[in-house]
């Protein structure tokens, strides 16, 4: 349509009336992506298109019309319409003009078309350092950084010197290829050249030395360069933020901030990502203020961000927010979605948001699937899981292995091993993450023998194992409880050099402390404390405390203070949790001192292990204290320590208060345990049915063993033991010893023969030798006057004690 205009106007009549009728043409066309051409575009395109002869002065006119025009053509919805361009560019004879030519390689690299790009290239009879420039950056920007890198070295075998553009794109090209050495060589030539400084290439080179792991070597160029813009900024502030120094990535934003820079999507991006890292909810709000403030509409990239950043530091319900509010959305946005509704726990509200998600126009991606098996095994949901499983299949994502690791996860977690092993055997895929996670499962239903078996048919198929492999053998480890395992994994650990890795140095330690083999675990922090973690420092604190090696856990913790290191939150929490189980009141003191001077006073973690400190201590008052200057984060694990602690001491009137005042804060499980419990000792058998009721009905939880046993407790200690046993035979799960035992003390103090039978019966098919219960049984019997079972459960409880090991001593 375009040449039928072009050659039945006569060049007369092409001046003003020209653009007039280019414009009714556009606008009538079938292209819808010509709809949206501006009058300047408009007016470049007629230019260009008009025949003419060849003179010097026409063909300058005419190349600039040529780049204008396909500068818009990359921006055009239009597929076709760069190639007609370039159609018209030969037919004008401009094939030999370079800089016309180089706008053909700019225009096809950014439409994806990079071989279209090469042959224009090729086809060059003279190049400058332009077109080298523009296709070594399309072939970066095009996902082939390979092609990108060997450009550069056939445009240096023609002695031609790169300029700060080539150097810059080869860096970029560097880091997706994540190749070392041709990068330190770039970075040479650029400090001998004298550009090394220059934005462009250092911001580059920043990213280089960031994905290399070289923060150090990153800082060094940053506080080198003479001049320093945006994407230098940008680039430092990812770096910081990828490799989890949250701390410092919030300072380089707080310093951007503070020289008055204009933040772009890629500063919103790893500042969300910083926040992140170091959850720091109250920055990432600030950030999210900004956001709302930027006059700018917000990119995808951005508001995924912002869901990722409210959803790893627990507001999901902010997260789920901001995805209401979106205007365009892509598949991370969904997924991002998909991850938040792990939070909710609710099979029906995950097929429900899923139905949605496939009415709009996205596809599902493998990251879909895996989130949606790994959520169908938290929920126990098999059916639910089969289904997208069929998707998964019809989607053509059966191949790959994180979707395939996911089942197996999904399948573990419903105890259908068999299945899994089914599923892992029977898939195309052997990548070690599937075998990983088959060890995993094998532990979680405590498949000790099939795990080690799992792990020695890898061996012998020669799979190469891994840092995550080695960690998840020797929990394996731990549970079968045998020495020598522990040590044979512990050589193949060293053997793959595997033992500097935190994840197995951490397993290693927890394996020998498990076996209580403290001296072995202590020897990962003799002369090598460099190379451990603080998830292993966390590792080994944990694990004494757990054994009831309190003083040894503080030395350690002394220890670690005294090689420099800083604990995070979670050894802190540890540290506050052995404060409150033993030793004096004044160490609480003191751990709440140094935690405030460490500035972790106001971390969720820390201060509702302070806050259980000073309960178990029953110092209320303080633990509220504690509760006051920290609720403004809204945390509900806070929420549920301190209705905890009112309830443990008798406090019921407070503890319903407290929840109450939970308005903006979603309680969980937990938050119901022990609120119900409060209602039970307060003697609120009413009021804790309506909130047992309220858990499913107003805030989508599914009750968990944990509130059913609390429930059972409430309806026993109060008398109203028929609701009792009605809730034991009605509820999803099968009795286990703990809410029978609470059934029968109800029994036994209210004097209830046949109700205390029936659950002592079933408490004896369970745990057979347990004196407790026939303890309780003796009291029912003889309390209500029925002497004779009394004596013969006596007797019973007597030819029990004669059948057990008489313990010895070896001291005299």
């Amino acid at each position: 349509m375009l040449k039928a205009l072009l050659h039945n106007q006569n060049r007369e009549m092409l001046g003003n009336s020209l653009t007039s009728k280019f414009r009714t043409l556009v606008l009538s066309t079938e292209k819808p992506g010509l709809s949206f051409i501006n009058i300047k575009h408009q007016h470049h395109l007629c230019t260009f298109l008009q025949p003419s002869p060849c003179s010097s002065l026409f063909v300058a006119r005419d190349s600039t019309a040529i780049a204008e025009a396909l500068s818009f053509s990359v921006n055009s919805r239009s597929s076709t319409l760069g190639t007609q361009i370039h159609g018209y560019v030969v037919k004008l004879g401009l094939s030999n003009d370079v800089f016309t030519q180089n706008n053909l390689i700019r225009m096809y690299s950014k439409r994806d078309r990079l071989p279209d790009g090469c042959k224009v290239f090729d086809d060059m009879p003279h190049r400058n350092i332009v077109s080298w420039a523009l296709l070594i950056s399309g072939a970066v920007q095009s996902c082939e950084p390979e092609l990108g890198l060997e450009t550069y070295l056939d445009m240096a075998r023609t002695g031609l010197m790169p300029n700060e553009f080539v150097l810059g794109s080869v860096m970029k090209g560097c880091v997706s290829m994540e190749a070392g050495g041709f990068g330190l060589s770039i970075h040479c030539w650029a400090l001998k050249t004298g550009l090394a400084t220059n934005p462009y290439v250092g911001s580059s080179t920043l990213s280089f030395y960031c994905k290399m792991e070289d923060i150090e070597a990153a800082d060094r160029v940053f506080m080198s360069m003479d001049k320093v813009d945006v994407g230098c900024w940008n680039a430092i502030l990812g770096g910081y933020a990828q490799l989890g120094l949250g701390s410092e990535a919030l300072s380089i934003a707080s310093s951007m901030r503070c020289q008055g820079l204009k933040f772009d999507k890629y500063t919103f991006v790893s500042s969300l990502q910083g926040s992140s890292v170091e959850s720091d909810l109250h920055f990432g709000r600030q950030i999210h203020g900004l956001i709302l403030r930027t006059e700018e509409d917000y990119c995808t990239s951005v508001m995924n961000a912002l869901m990722d950043m409210y959803t790893k530091n627990g507001r999901v319900d902010c997260a789920m927010k901001v995805f209401g509010t979106m205007l365009d959305t892509d598949i991370i946005t969904w997924n991002t979605a998909f991850g938040c509704l792990a939070h909710y726990k609710n099979s029906k509200k995950l097929a429900k948001f899923f139905h949605s998600f496939m009415l709009s126009s996205i596809s599902p991606n493998h990251i879909t699937f895996s989130l949606l098996f790994r959520q169908c095994g938290e929920l126990v949901d098999v059916n639910l899981g089969l289904q997208f499983c069929s998707l998964a299949v019809h989607f053509g994502f059966f191949d790959e292995a994180i979707v395939i690791s996911s089942l197996v996860n999904m399948f573990s977690w419903c105890g259908l091993m068999q299945m899994a092993s089914l599923v892992a055997d029977g898939s195309s895929c052997k990548d070690i993450v599937i075998w990983n996670e088959l060890i995993s499962g094998h532990n979680l239903n405590n498949h000790v023998m099939e795990a080690l078996q799992t792990f020695r048919n890898l061996v012998l198929v020669r799979v190469q194992a891994d840092e995550y492999t080695y960690s998840r053998i020797l929990e394996t480890c731990c549970k079968y409880g045998c020495q020598k395992i522990v040590q044979q994994i512990h050589g193949a650990v060293m053997k793959s050099g595997f033992d500097s890795h935190g994840h197995c140095c951490s397993s290693l330690i927890k394996g020998y402390a498990k076996l209580d083999l403290f001296h072995d675990s202590s020897k990962f922090f003799d002369g090598s404390d460099r190379r451990i973690d603080l998830a292993a420092w966390g590792t080994m604190i944990s694990a004494l405390l757990n054994q009831g090696h309190e003083q040894e856990a503080i030395r350690f913790f002394k220890s670690l203070l005294e090689s420099g290191r800083k604990p995070d939150e979670f050894i802190l929490g540890s540290i506050l949790g052995s404060c409150g189980s033993s030793g004096p009141y004044s160490r609480v003191n003191a751990a709440h001192a140094f935690v405030t001077k460490l500035g972790y006073d106001e971390y969720n973690f820390v201060a509702s292990a302070m806050l259980d400190a000073y309960a178990k201590y029953g110092d209320i008052k303080s633990a509220r204290t504690v509760f006051d200057q920290s609720s403004r984060f809204h945390d509900v694990v806070l929420y549920n320590a301190m209705i905890m602690g009112y309830a443990h001491h008798g406090l019921g009137l407070e503890a319903l208060d407290m929840f109450e005042k939970m308005k903006e804060v979603k309680p969980n499980q937990a938050t119901f345990v022990s609120i119900i419990s409060a209602c039970g000792h307060l003697g609120l058998v009413d009021k804790g049915c309506l909130l047992f009721e309220s858990m499913m009905s107003e805030h989508d939880l599914e009750p968990s063993p944990n509130n059913y046993g609390c429930l059972v407790d409430m309806f026993s200690r109060n008398g109203h033991l028929e609701d009792a046993k009605r809730i034991i035979e009605t509820m999803q799960f099968p009795p286990w010893p703990a809410i029978l035992r609470s059934l029968l003390s109800g029994c036994r103090i209210y004097g209830n023969k046949e109700l205390g039978e029936w659950a002592a019966a079933k408490l004896i098919h369970l745990v057979p030798e347990n004196d407790a219960t026939y303890a309780l049984r003796f009291k029912i019997h003889s309390e209500s006057g029925n002497w004779e079972d009394a004596a013969n459960i006596s007797r019973a409880i007597s030819e029990m004690d004669s059948k057990k090991t008489v313990g010895q001593s070896w001291l005299d």
